[in-house]
């Protein structure tokens, strides 16, 4: 019997997650009525910090789209996780193109983003990457949102937290960089909301031919630190660091 409870405790969250896939279509039809989603790049997951709530991001085509361009409106929401009930949401009208850089994911990020004793953030992260084959590029990126009353409120837009570029022949000889950014949470700064301790990491390689075999060297890792700090509204993100898309 203890078994068997086990069993069903731990198929919950399964039963959570399937469940709110299939409040895609109802969550966009109460936010924006006669839109699409495209359920294979929307997300949603029950909030750990809050069971209570589940988190969702929709993407929604615009019509006119293209083979080789779509661009995307977002609904970003917060919904009661036993009725589907919109809590709060933000809508983000042309916030995604995807194109010869093509969107790949979207996922929440529910680590603890502490701001305030008060507000905890949840983030999404939207990867991308091209097709190109001699001049590969991927990055990732994270945003933050906190809950303020009946409305999403983005406090961090676009960071760039991975990013990858290459320039090679196709065989052997070429380029590669690969640039990663751990953030955390640090002590309370300009009006109480904590302070972005973002660490840097580049790592540079160089591929060879070396007779018949292709040899690769790392160059020495590159590190930088930096601190964003609340402005009032949002994090400033240094320039060079945030993705437009």
């Amino acid at each position: 019997m203890r078994t068997l409870v086990a069993l069903a405790f731990l198929c919950l969250p399964l039963l959570a997650h399937a469940d709110c896939k299939e409040r895609f279509t109802e969550w966009a039809h109460t936010l924006q009525p006669g839109r699409a989603v495209d359920a294979d790049n929307a997300a949603c997951k029950v909030w750990p910090a809050n069971p209570a709530q589940t988190l969702a991001v929709l993407p929604l085509p615009q019509k006119g789209g293209t083979t080789d361009e779509t661009v995307y409106d977002v609904e970003v929401l917060v919904a009661d996780s036993k009725t589907g009930a919109v809590i709060a949401h933000s809508y983000e009208p042309s916030a995604i193109t995807s194109d010869a850089i093509g969107l790949q994911s979207i996922a929440l990020d529910t680590a603890p983003w502490r701001l305030t004793p008060q507000e905890l953030a949840f983030g999404v992260r939207k990867s991308f990457q091209n097709s190109s084959r001699v001049n590969p590029f991927a990055d990732t990126t994270l945003s933050l949102y906190v809950i303020d009353e009946r409305k999403l409120r983005r406090v961090l837009s676009n960071l760039t937290t991975r990013q990858s570029t290459g320039d090679w022949d196709g065989n052997c000889a070429g380029q590669f960089s690969d640039t990663s950014r751990a953030i955390s949470v640090g002590p309370a700064g300009r009006g109480g909301y904590a302070m972005l301790l973002v660490s840097e990491k580049t790592v540079d390689t160089t591929h060879t031919v070396a007779g018949e075999q292709c040899a690769s060297k790392d160059k020495a890792a590159r590190r930088a630190s930096f601190t964003m700090e609340y402005d009032g509204s949002h994090y400033g993100v240094p320039s060079g660091l945030s993705d437009d898309q």
